[in-house]
């Protein structure tokens, strides 16, 4: 990340990530910071090289990334969008709200089942 608005993309990604067990971050080869947890991607963030806009794709499955791309504000990822990825449109302004549940949401589908019940169990005792 180079633009200030993806560093900061990056640092409100980082927080939403922070309490979620076993999150691991890595640059991988083509320079897109990776969330992973146990070795599965769940948010890779980008930037588009000509313009330094950032790309936020974030795991999904077929069923909500149909709904996302209704809703507008998302598009299909290149490349792993028929996996069920969806990107951030560039031309949207970021629902931070929304984005912290699709981040946790994304997080729980690539998550071991053991991972998804100390989650589900720590938010239900906050609730």
């Amino acid at each position: 990340m180079k633009s200030a608005q993806g560093l900061e993309m990056l640092e409100r990604i980082r927080l939403i990530c922070k309490p979620l067990p076993e999150v691991e971050e890595l640059v991988d080869g083509h320079g897109h910071d990776v969330f992973k947890v146990k070795g599965k991607s769940f948010v890779i963030l980008g930037e588009n090289n000509s313009e330094g806009t950032p790309t936020l794709c974030i795991k999904s499955d077929k069923e909500q990334q149909y709904l996302l791309l209704q809703q507008g504000g998302y598009v299909k990822t290149p490349y792993i969008g028929q996996h069920g990825w969806v990107s951030l449109d560039p031309d949207a302004s970021p629902d931070w709200e929304e984005l912290t549940v699709l981040i946790k949401e994304a997080y729980l589908q690539a998550a071991p089942k053991k991972l998804v019940k100390q989650v589900l169990e720590t938010e239900g005792n906050v609730n």
